[in-house]
């Protein structure tokens, strides 16, 4: 009886593969503007008759040397609309970078990840005139073993960058958050 079992669910297996397309995805996180490399991509099988504009793995020819128009994380499905040149900040976004000391960020933040940025005023800043936290999303950690401070690049509205731009040096934090709060 197990047989025959295992050999009707290998049936159904094997159906609903077959209604699968295989498309590009990315194999690692990549900046705006980098020029894709063959390497910068792997293969995900996706269900036919996705309303996605996802590419083809067969056309990945067509793909490599292209730019990306905007800074996606690994596993993001390459579609024709993210190829191009450098569409950031977008209209009504900023980039923002910050100088962040350890223990003023997570130490695994990495691109992606949405955060709180979080204002401790310090003395002689009134607290009612000054934001005390805007929303972002990293695009960028850069830091050496050699250097105190690390570099966050952040993604946000044009507003919330010139606020945040104008914070005092130190009295900043980033906290992870769950995503899609912007």
């Amino acid at each position: 009886m197990l047989v025959p079992a295992c050999g009707v669910g290998g049936a159904v297996l094997a159906t609903e593969l077959e209604d699968r397309d295989s498309v590009l995805a990315l194999a690692r996180p990549v900046a705006a503007g980098q020029v894709l490399a063959a390497q910068d991509l792997r293969q995900v099988a996706l269900a036919a008759g996705s309303e996605l504009d996802v590419i083809v793995a067969s056309a990945a020819s067509t793909v490599v040397g292209q730019p990306l128009a905007f800074s996606l994380p690994q596993g993001s499905l390459v579609t024709r609309s993210v190829l191009g040149a450098p569409q950031v900040p977008q209209q009504g976004k900023a980039i923002a970078a910050v100088g962040l000391k350890p223990g003023q960020f997570p130490p695994d933040l990495s691109p992606g990840t949405t955060v709180a940025v979080l204002l401790t005023p310090g003395q002689g800043t009134s607290a009612e005139s000054t934001p005390k936290s805007w929303t972002a999303v990293v695009l960028g950690v850069t830091g050496r073993a050699n250097e105190q401070t690390t570099v966050v690049s952040l993604h946000m509205s044009e507003s919330d960058g010139r606020a945040l731009s104008s914070a005092p040096a130190g009295q900043l934090s980033l906290l992870a958050i769950a995503g899609g709060n912007r």
